[in-house]
């Protein structure tokens, strides 16, 4: 009985030690056996087995029948890099897939030092993206560890494409799990870009919007009102010597009553009002389709609730002695987002000096 080949057992070292060879080593190690199967020795059949068994443990050769692409396979190289090597770049052209056989890749995005967002280990693939929409690759690939990979031409490819049905399926699903992967990191930093911005847009202590939100939102809803033809109004509510009761009964229960007066404020308002915390003890309101006539009725609820006498008797949200006044003012003709605080502000000042606790515009 003949003698196994010495090349299968180089397969062996090849892959699952990686022997530091190139090509040639991993055409022996993929070589197809030139003996008849019904005459095939047991030694080599064993050898083609875990021939196979081996090449399937590559997520591109899964299921994937060695003679079908061995000829192909003597057409790929191999190349080892070491820890921290750049192996894909964004701007530098790319004609290969790679396939980890060991080690691993890690994968940023934007700059080689932002955080890895992945990590190629054995048996995995890169590359195969900018093959398919003929771009430069979309981020940084570097060596996470000394690796060492099979490297396939986008000719040989395409060959294997054709040559495989498995191979073919294999390689849609890979597709398919990166799409899916950039799915989920877009998906992932859109729930982080929208918290984000709810931090930047939301007054922390009454989970109103702020100052900020308003800058962004006042003017397109005054731009729409006055495109259509429709009233708006804006109220300007300051608490009333919110000073001195910061002093009596110190920053804490300050927090706490601004807290309580805008629970109030939110439940007046219709949801399409668009109520923010100005700063301090202000809050601005921005009512819709609104005129002053109208914006006077409803800035009399509020101060009405926020004092505790709501106009069906019930009792209010607020237990201490608070209480707030208002200016009302409606968008003039040619009129902007800064005229109308200046006249809301105006409006809020002839009610405090007629005494506070009162509406004005």
């Amino acid at each position: 009985m003949p003698s196994s080949p010495q090349p299968e057992k180089s397969l062996i070292a090849t892959i699952s030690d990686t022997v530091h060879t190139k090509s040639v080593v991993w055409s022996a190690v993929l070589k197809r056996d030139s003996v008849d199967n019904k005459r095939m020795p047991e030694s080599l059949a064993v050898n083609s087995d875990y021939k196979r068994s081996l090449l399937h443990s590559l997520d591109l050769f899964k299921g994937v029948y060695p003679d079908d692409i061995h000829e192909l396979l003597q057409q790929c190289d191999r190349r080892d890099i070491e820890t921290d090597e750049l192996l894909l770049s964004p701007g530098e052209k790319n004609e290969h897939v790679f396939v980890v056989l060991s080690g691993s890749l890690n994968i940023h995005v934007g700059a080689p030092e932002t955080p890895i967002i992945a990590t190629m280990e054995s048996g995995a693939c890169v590359g195969e993206m900018s093959i398919i929409e003929d771009r430069d690759p979309s981020a940084f690939v570097i060596g996470a560890e000394d690796t060492h990979l099979l490297v396939i031409h986008q000719s040989v490819l395409w060959k294997m494409v054709d040559a495989s049905h498995e191979f073919a399926k294999n390689l849609l699903v890979v597709l398919s799990e990166r799409v899916r992967s950039h799915n989920r990191v877009i998906a992932n930093n859109y729930g982080e870009l929208q918290k984000f911005e709810r931090h930047a847009t939301t007054d922390a202590l009454s989970a109103l919007a702020n100052r900020h939100a308003m800058e962004e939102i006042f003017p397109r809803e005054i731009a729409r009102c006055v495109e259509k033809g429709k009233p708006i109004t804006l109220m300007m509510i300051d608490v009333d010597n919110f000073k001195q009761f910061n002093d009596m009964f110190g920053h804490i229960a300050g927090d706490r009553a601004l807290s309580a007066v805008s629970k109030v404020l939110r439940s007046q308002f219709r949801p399409r009002d668009l109520l923010v915390r100005y700063g301090g003890d202000e809050f601005a309101v921005l009512l819709p389709d609104v005129n002053s006539e109208q914006a006077m009725a409803v800035a009399e609820r509020v101060r009405q609730a926020v004092s505790g006498t709501t106009g069906d008797g019930s009792d209010s949200l607020i237990r201490i002695p608070l209480k707030i006044s208002m200016g009302v003012a409606d968008l003039k003709p040619q009129g902007t987002l800064e005229t109308l605080i200046r006249d809301a502000d105006a409006a809020l000042y002839r009610a405090k000096h007629a005494g506070r606790d009162t509406v004005s515009n």
